[in-house]
């Protein structure tokens, strides 16, 4: 008893968690409204949780691990205590190298770790047009990267949407017209699936 309320009372004095969400479209909430994105949804989930955290939306449509690269000195502000990066899916549409991918990805993270942010990678499971070879490097990548530095890696974005939909044909009431994109119900979804690691972030990062 005297554990937990201690606990608790060690949770209300601690300061707002700040988490920045750097990704592409899939962060950003590509064609659906304002509150239904992964951002506000992730939000509104953490915070049913009982958990006092801020989640920023650095999420750019169409942006390659790159673009990430570009933005992530600017997005990892003073009052940012933590970082999830979701990136590589437009790297993968463009067939680009994994190995440029994944340098991308490993200046990120190493921005990151010189601005003492606890981070969570997030990776993708992608398909085989390129060849098996493309696949396993592409995928590898963040499985390597969240070894080297040491951080928490959610192999796959849309995880809990593959599992609730059980089958390949029944993805596509999760997705928006263009197949790519989950729609609001896909969203909560992949939320559901996927807040339990972040609410693990918001622990570490207090």
């Amino acid at each position: 008893m005297g554990a937990g309320l201690l606990l608790t009372t060690t949770l209300v004095q601690a300061e707002t968690v700040t988490i920045a969400a750097l990704g592409d479209s899939l962060t950003a909430g590509y064609g659906l409204a304002q509150g239904d994105g992964f951002v506000p949804q992730l939000q509104a989930w953490l915070n049913g949780q009982g958990a006092d955290v801020t989640v920023i939306n650095a999420g750019v449509s169409g942006d390659t691990t790159a673009g990430g690269l570009s933005r992530v000195a600017w997005t990892l502000t003073p009052d940012v205590d933590a970082m999830i990066v979701t990136l590589g899916g437009n790297d993968y549409l463009r067939g680009i190298d994994p190995a440029v991918s994944r340098a991308n990805l490993d200046d990120i993270l190493s921005a990151g770790q010189e601005a003492g942010v606890d981070m969570l990678l997030v990776g993708l499971s992608v398909g085989a047009n390129y060849g098996l070879d493309y696949k396993q490097d592409f995928e590898g990548m963040y499985v390597d990267l969240a070894a080297k530095y040491d951080i928490p890696l959610y192999p796959d974005f849309a995880s809990g949407l593959r599992a609730a939909a059980g089958m390949q044909e029944g993805i596509s009431e999760f997705l928006q017209a263009d197949g790519i994109h989950p729609n609001a119900e896909g969203v909560s979804v992949i939320v559901a699936a996927i807040g339990p690691t972040v609410l693990d972030l918001v622990t570490t990062a207090q």
